[in-house]
């Protein structure tokens, strides 16, 4: 009898060791494109967010529980996706940090949102949070608050009268196209040449011929870091003369490095950049982040990196691990630098889970991406 109620005992006291091992712990899901063509961008994510997590846990982790993060592929394949956020959520995430390309958050937030998990995306697409999803929630502004950020810069730096677009035909690339043209046609100007091509393509040659043909003053490329590269070899190829501008990817240290002197002097508009070392923490973060993976980081990295600390700083301000407490809490909340300096930049979202924060202008010189310029809060 007595061994029977010692061994009892022992069994209540190893699940009770085990219930408070686990309750030591909190689990974030980082579903990226760690495979296949949006991998430049899933791996930096990723590793932003591998950097936020090791800082986190060191100052304690989130609510006293130190984070686990575990790492799904999605082959940036929207079905491949969904299954690994809905896999995320089985393994018990809190949270879910991806994905970047808008087409498969498109199809993956609406996991998340069925069981009240917050997710922080990279994605930049307009109808992400057009869609009225509580949980979601960007790390960079959508292609909607960004592109328009350009439109000064066409009509009074570079006077253009005529201009052109060659866009990727995905979500990411159609949302972008669609605010950049009515943009011109609010502003005055004349899009000339609209010029789609298809993810993962190689060939830009009959592309870039049909843009020197149109004799645009400027010409806005929106197009994925692979697709950009290929682009702006093309353009060098065929001596394409007039400014090349985009929003976000064009002057990527990825796109750079993959394009190499074509890159020279192509311009962006882009919302956060590893350039920006006036910024404190955007400089810390770029250091470490060099120091830790050997190469620089591109804007997905700190897109990665906010999303993680965002993470941590509402969950606080929340008091507990509720995601429908933290999704109430994120709707129309500001986050001031000063007070939460791992966000980097004073940030905002609204009520739609957009984020609005001060952004730059970059362009490419000597092989790298400088800052040219500041553009306010919209």
């Amino acid at each position: 009898m007595y061994r029977k109620y010692l061994l009892a005992l022992s069994t209540v006291l190893m699940a009770t060791a085990g219930t408070a091992l686990a309750q030591e712990t909190v689990k974030l899901g980082m579903v990226a494109e760690l495979s296949g063509p949006g991998a430049p961008s899933g791996t930096n994510w990723r590793d932003g967010i591998k950097i936020a997590v090791e800082e986190i846990n060191a100052e304690g982790g989130i609510l006293n529980r130190k984070v686990e993060l575990t790492e799904y592929d999605t082959q940036t394949d929207p079905q491949v996706s969904r299954a690994m956020v809905q896999k995320a959520i089985d393994a018990g995430a809190y949270a879910i940090l991806g994905t970047i390309y808008s087409g498969s958050t498109m199809v993956n937030m609406l996991v998340a949102q069925q069981n009240s998990i917050p997710q922080f995306v990279g994605s930049e697409a307009p109808n992400i949070v057009e869609k009225g999803n509580p949980f979601v929630f960007r790390t960079s502004s959508g292609a909607q608050k960004g592109v328009p950020a350009l439109t000064t810069y066409f009509k009074d730096t570079l006077k253009a009268k005529k201009v052109a677009v060659a866009w990727v035909n995905n979500e990411f690339g159609k949302g972008g196209r669609n605010v950049f043209i009515e943009e011109m046609k609010t502003a005055g100007i004349e899009v000339i040449a609209d010029v789609p091509s298809e993810q993962a393509q190689t060939d830009y040659a009959a592309d870039v011929a049909k843009l020197k043909q149109a004799a645009p003053d400027a010409i806005f490329v929106y197009m994925n870091q692979e697709e950009s590269a290929r682009f702006l070899i093309e353009a060098k190829k065929q001596s394409l003369a007039m400014p090349l501008v985009g929003e976000v990817t064009l002057t990527e240290a990825k796109v750079i490095e993959l394009a190499g002197g074509a890159a020279e002097g192509a311009i962006a508009h882009v919302g956060v950049t590893a350039t920006a070392t006036d910024v404190p923490g955007i400089g810390a973060f770029s250091k470490k982040f060099e120091e830790t993976f050997k190469r620089k980081p591109t804007h997905d990295a700190i897109k990665g990196y906010v999303g993680a600390w965002t993470t941590k700083y509402v969950t606080e301000l929340v008091g507990e691990f509720d995601g429908e407490a933290f999704s109430e809490k994120m709707h129309g909340l500001c986050l001031k630098a000063a007070d939460h300096p791992k966000i980097l930049l004073d940030t905002c979202w609204d009520d739609r889970g957009e984020m609005s924060r001060p952004s730059f202008m970059v362009q490419v010189k000597n092989g790298a991406p400088v800052v040219i310029g500041a553009v306010p809060a919209n």
